[in-house]
């Protein structure tokens, strides 16, 4: 009988560890795992050469282009309604589709992955800012190369070459204020994409579109993917260096404000206050 009973009280804890095992499994990844995954990367991210920043940033800044492109197809293809805008917008994921889950090197991103090693160690700021120059340059190289040729091409056709402008000159149209404000709500969720995708398993895709369309929808600035639309006006001379000043300063500013101060930091102060607690 008593043999009866040890074996009833293994079974029913292996049962209930069984039970445990499954609704850990089932848990979202907590706060400390999600920043240590992300810190990680960031680390790696600081040792990589610097040949090997600059051509996955060039790749990533090509790739951004598809985000002008697509958003412009959609537009042309779409007949006047009260909806187009936000259907079209969904082209202006794809750049992004193509940057994260192809591991390129993108700006917005750096303002958080790189960024949590540095709130430990302030000594590698130099390592940062080498990344953030190299990242930066790249990304920019591979948007004007991408303009360059759609604009001087036949690519597409005249009614997406219209869609490319209009879209272009709303770019720049607004004061440098409102782009500055836009352009931090654009870092801020640039920065939480890449604060989701750790845990985000299969579900990577949506944590990717969802920001990034969002940032469309609202018109959010985004120093990459907006500096493609001021090229293709630019180097087409449609619009002067002076006007993509107007646009790149205040958004590039907007875009590290929002990442590194609404994310970077407070997402590392969250972790490090539960640290102070004892969990």
């Amino acid at each position: 009988m008593a043999g009866k009973n040890e074996e009833s009280q293994q079974s029913g804890a292996s049962e209930d560890d069984e039970q445990q095992s499954e609704a850990m499994e089932r848990q979202s990844a907590s706060p400390d795992v999600v920043y240590e995954a992300i810190r990680l990367e960031g680390e790696e991210e600081l040792q990589r050469p610097s040949a090997a920043l600059f051509w996955s940033g060039l790749a990533a800044g090509l790739a951004m282009g598809f985000s002008f492109l697509a958003q412009a197809l959609l537009q042309a293809a779409i007949p006047p309604a009260p909806w187009r805008h936000a259907v079209a917008v969904l082209g202006y994921t794809v750049g992004f589709i193509f940057v994260v889950m192809g591991r390129q090197q993108l700006f917005t991103e750096n303002t958080l992955t790189p960024v949590l090693p540095l709130l430990r160690d302030v000594t590698k700021l130099p390592n940062v800012l080498r990344l953030w120059g190299i990242v930066l340059v790249a990304n920019l190289l591979g948007g004007a190369l991408f303009a360059w040729v759609l604009g001087h091409t036949e690519l597409v056709g005249a009614d997406v070459h219209a869609e490319l402008r209009a879209m272009a000159h709303e770019v720049v149209a607004p004061r440098a204020a409102v782009i500055f404000l836009r352009a931090i709500y654009a870092g801020w969720l640039v920065a939480l994409m890449v604060w989701l995708l750790p845990g985000a398993e299969s579900a990577r895709l949506a944590a990717i579109v969802v920001p990034t369309y969002l940032i469309a929808l609202a018109h959010f600035a985004h120093s990459i993917a907006g500096s493609v639309d001021v090229f293709y006006l630019v180097l087409g001379a449609q619009a002067s260096w002076g006007d993509y000043i107007h646009f790149f300063v205040p958004t590039l500013l907007g875009n590290v404000l929002g990442g590194v101060t609404l994310v970077a930091l407070l997402n590392h102060g969250q972790v490090k206050a539960g640290e102070g607690g004892g969990g």
